[in-house]
């Protein structure tokens, strides 16, 4: 943790730095506290870090690096699935409990386009932090925009995975199928 007062660019090298070496999320209010300034500094810093390139993206649970490397040896798939609010941790715990992470979550909405909401769920504990803090939060979901129907991008790193949490996904009238 830094001792004294650092230069913007110091912080940002700390910040990237941080992240990398963590495959959980860290908050910005973590940041903010370990680098002596306000969360909106922190935030200002990932628009900078994100406009030169560094793979750095805003989870609901924190901020995360890519690691772009890893990504090149995953096999990725976006599926559309339709289904009510309540069914949402049925179909997040469906997906992960293949082994496969949700990356994101998209709707096309009829006046702004496409909409995507980075997600990077891999666990049971991350459905249920992420659906804990959409209650507490009284937040809807971007699904609600569109009637349930949405896509997701999955990843896994077997292909086999993907097609297990497909079929799970399918069995249980989730998956969107004409």
């Amino acid at each position: 943790m830094p001792k004294e007062r650092m230069t913007g660019e110091d912080r940002r090298k700390y910040i990237v730095k941080t992240l990398k070496q963590n495959t959980s999320p860290i908050t910005g209010s973590k940041l903010a506290k370990e680098t002596g300034v306000s969360r909106q500094v922190i935030v200002t810093d990932m628009a900078l870090l994100k406009t030169s390139n560094e793979p750095i993206i805003a989870t609901n649970r924190g901020y995360m690096y890519l690691d772009q490397d890893a990504n090149d040896h995953k096999h990725r798939k976006v599926i559309v699935v339709q289904h009510t609010p309540d069914q949402a941790r049925e179909e997040l715990e469906a997906i992960v409990d293949s082994g496969v992470t949700v990356v994101d979550v998209m709707v096309e909405h009829p006046f702004y386009g496409g909409l995507t909401g980075s997600l990077m769920l891999r666990s049971r504990y991350d459905v249920d932090q992420f659906i804990k803090a959409i209650n507490q939060r009284k937040a809807s979901l971007l699904s609600e925009l569109t009637g349930g129907v949405h896509l997701h991008t999955i990843e896994a790193d077997a292909e086999d995975k993907i097609e297990q949490a497909c079929a799970r996904l399918k069995a249980a009238g989730i998956l969107y199928t004409e």
